[in-house]
C-alpha cells in the first residue's frame, strides 16, 4: 500500500460537518422532545454525490427504506432531515407513508426533487410520528453555514448521548484543499453491522457515487462496525457520505495518485467517531480498545477484538477494575477463530498477564489501577500470521442498566 504523508491528512480541531465548501445545517425543537432539539437538516448547495450503509437488521426503519430508494434514483442528494426521539420503525405502512411525506416537504421547502432527499430518524421503536410537528420542522428551520448551525444540527440528532460527536480532516488533492467533515450519534443499541447509530459526512471532494461507496464502506469496516457498546443492534442504523465537488480537482478514483491521502482522511474520521460513540456508550466511564496481531487474517483479527470488547464479563470487569484476565481468554475460546492457546500472549496496557499458555506473574494492584483510567488498552498477540485488527468499545456499568429499564419513561 501506498505510504501517506502525515502533512498530506491533517485533522482540523473544531471542524465540523459544515466546514467543506457549499453545505449549510440547522437544528430545531419542534416538540418531539420535551425541550430538546429534536428536527435537523443538512443542505448542500449543489446536487451531491452520495454512498450509504446501513443496518443489516431485517426491521429496517421506514426512513432508511425511503432514504435508499432516493438513493437508488440518481445516486444524488442535496439535503437530509432528520428527527430523534422517534424512531419511525416497526410502524407498518402509515409509518412508510410518514417517511414519504417527511421527504416530500423538505425537498417543497428547499425547492429540490423529492429523491435528492434522504431521511433519518432515531429514538423509541413502535410508535408514530406526529406529523404536525415534523411539518412544524420542515416549514420552520432555517439552516445556515456557520459553527452555530453544526452544532444545532448535532444537537438535535442525539438521543441518550451525553456529548455531540463530530470530527474534521483536511486532505491535498492534486494540490488542492478537500474537506471532510462529520457528525454521528449513538449511545446505546451500538454494535452495527454495517444501534441507534446514526453518522452523516460530507465533503467537497469530486468522487462519483460508486467511488465514494467504496470508500465510505473501507471506512466503516474499520471504524463503525468494530464498535459495540452492548451487543444490540438496531433498526435505524445509517451513515451516509454526501460529497459536493465545490473543490474542482480531478475526480478521484482508486488509480488517483491522490487516492490514498482521501481514503486515510475518510477512514480516520470515521474512526474518531466510532470512538466518540464507544466512550459515550450509555452509563460507560471509560474507553476500551482492544488490538490483535500476529492473527491469519485481518478478518480474524477483527472477529477477535470485537469478541473481548464485546464480552459483558470482560466489560464488567473493566468497570471493577479486576485485572482477571480468564474473562479475556474466555470470550477468545468462543470467537469461531481457531487459536493455539500456546501460541498467544495478552497484555493488559503494557503487562503481560498470559504468554504461551501460561499465567505470568504481574502486580494485581497496579494493573488494577491501570484499568480505572478513562482509557484502556488490551492486545492479544498471536503467532498465527500478519492480520492485525482492532476494536473499541466500553464498560458495563450499573447506570447501563439504569439508564434502559426505563428508557420510555
Amino acid at each position: 500500500m501506498k505510504l501517506v504523508k502525515e502533512e498530506t491528512v491533517k485533522p482540523i480541531k473544531g471542524g465540523t460537518i459544515l466546514s467543506p465548501l457549499g453545505y449549510k445545517a440547522g437544528g430545531l425543537h419542534t416538540g418531539l422532545r420535551y425541550a430538546k432539539k429534536d428536527f435537523g437538516i443538512i443542505y448542500s448547495e449543489k446536487p451531491a454525490q452520495c454512498g450509504a450503509v446501513y443496518t443489516q437488521s431485517h426491521f429496517q426503519a421506514a426512513p432508511l427504506k425511503v432514504t435508499q430508494e432516493s438513493i437508488s434514483q440518481s445516486h444524488k442528494l442535496q439535503a437530509i432531515v432528520v428527527n430523534s426521539a422517534i424512531a419511525n420503525a416497526c410502524t407498518g405502512e402509515q409509518g412508510l407513508r410518514d417517511a414519504y411525506q417527511t421527504r416530500e416537504w423538505t425537498a417543497e421547502r428547499f425547492q429540490i426533487p423529492e429523491e435528492y432527499v434522504a431521511v433519518a430518524s432515531t429514538g423509541v421503536i413502535g410508535e408514530w410520528l406526529p406529523m404536525d410537528k415534523m411539518k412544524k420542522g420542515c416549514s420552520e428551520i432555517q439552516v445556515d453555514a456557520g459553527p452555530e448551525s453544526a452544532q444545532s444540527f448535532q444537537q438535535a440528532i442525539l438521543t441518550t448521548d451525553t456529548i455531540e460527536k463530530s470530527s474534521c480532516y483536511q486532505v491535498m488533492i492534486d494540490g488542492k484543499t478537500v474537506t471532510i467533515g462529520g457528525c454521528a450519534k449513538g449511545s446505546g443499541m451500538i454494535h452495527p453491522n454495517m444501534a441507534t447509530m446514526l453518522g452523516f459526512i460530507t465533503t467537497d471532494a469530486t468522487i462519483s457515487s460508486d467511488v465514494l461507496q467504496t470508500a465510505l464502506r473501507r471506512a466503516i469496516d474499520q471504524s463503525f462496525n468494530q464498535i459495540t457498546v452492548d451487543g444490540e443492534t438496531s433498526t435505524n442504523d445509517m451513515v451516509i457520505s454526501l460529497a459536493n465537488g465545490m473543490v474542482g480537482h480531478e475526480a478521484l478514483h482508486e488509480d488517483h495518485p491522490d487516492w490514498p491521502h482521501f481514503q486515510k482522511g475518510l477512514t480516520l474520521l470515521c474512526e474518531d467517531l466510532a470512538k466518540q460513540i464507544a466512550r459515550d456508550g450509555e452509563g460507560a466511564t471509560k474507553l476500551v480498545e482492544v488490538n490483535v496481531t500476529g492473527a491469519r487474517s485481518k478478518q480474524e483479527a477483527n472477529v477477535l477484538a470485537k469478541k473481548i470488547v464485546g464480552s459483558n464479563l470482560v466489560k464488567t470487569a473493566l468497570f471493577g477494575g479486576d485485572p482477571n484476565w480468564g474473562r479475556i481468554v474466555g470470550a477468545m475460546g468462543h470467537s469461531g477463530v481457531d487459536i493455539s492457546p500456546h501460541q498467544c500472549d495478552i497484555h493488559i496496557g503494557d503487562t503481560l498477564v498470559f504468554s504461551n499458555g501460561t499465567p505470568q506473574p504481574f502486580n494485581e494492584q497496579e494493573v488494577s489501577g491501570y484499568m480505572k483510567a478513562e482509557h484502556v488498552s488490551i492486545s492479544v498477540s498471536l503467532q498465527s500470521g500478519k492480520g492485525f485488527g482492532k476494536a473499541w468499545g466500553c464498560d458495563l456499568t450499573y447506570d447501563y442498566v439504569k439508564i434502559n429499564a426505563s428508557y420510555r419513561t
